[in-house]
């Protein structure tokens, strides 16, 4: 039963997500958007983590699985990929690079103030 309930709580979300990407057009994709609402959801106690933590776990020990398809879609777009991969590179590169930044000044002034 604890199955089917969680199973439900996230699919419930990811539909309602994807309604709303349908309706308002968003350039969100409608998984994201679920996703949010069940943050929101978790966040604001109309959800809590226990009815949901089944399915998350299942899902998390399959999640390399799931990248499957996603990483065969790729290959339709890979001269797109190739056209762009200078822009690619540097867009992963610097945005690594701020995140390292932000994460070392974040734990520098943690340990400072402790």
């Amino acid at each position: 039963m604890n199955y089917i309930r969680s199973f439900a709580i996230v699919m419930i979300c990811f539909f309602l997500g994807q309604g709303i990407q349908h309706w308002s057009g968003l350039p969100v994709p409608g998984s994201i958007i679920g996703l949010f609402i069940l943050f929101i959801a978790l966040v604001t106690g109309i959800c809590r983590a226990e009815w949901v933590e089944s399915t998350c776990n299942l899902l998390i020990k399959h999640m390399a699985l799931l990248f499957v398809p996603v990483g065969v879609g790729l290959m339709n777009y890979l001269g797109v990929i190739e056209n762009n991969a200078a822009i690619i590179f540097a867009s992963t590169l610097g945005s690594t690079v701020i995140v390292l930044i932000v994460i070392g000044l974040a734990v520098h002034h943690k340990e400072k103030n402790s």
